[in-house]
């Protein structure tokens, strides 16, 4: 499973976890809905840093190699060199 998929994950599960603990207090829906994402964005902030950093490094290695990539192709369509088959 991807870092971003784990991440994810776990912060739906989390927000779900607080809604439903907030379910028996006498709140209006759309405040617990409110309170619930505020109280799990902050939770998720500290106790799920490591996926967070996973997912950041993961994203970040795509972007270097698709700038890598970029670079290669504008070279071989200036002339600079001829393009390698894959």
């Amino acid at each position: 499973m991807t870092p971003a998929v784990k991440y994810t994950l776990a912060r739906l599960g989390l927000f779900v976890v607080v809604f439903a603990a907030l379910i028996p207090v006498p709140m209006d829906i759309f405040l617990k809905l409110i309170v619930a994402l505020v109280f799990s964005a902050g939770v998720s902030f500290f106790f799920l840093r490591a996926w967070r950093d996973q997912m950041a490094q993961q994203l970040a290695d795509k972007v270097d190699k698709r700038r890598t990539e970029k670079a290669k192709l504008r070279t071989a369509l200036a002339g600079d060199e001829e393009p390698t088959q894959s």
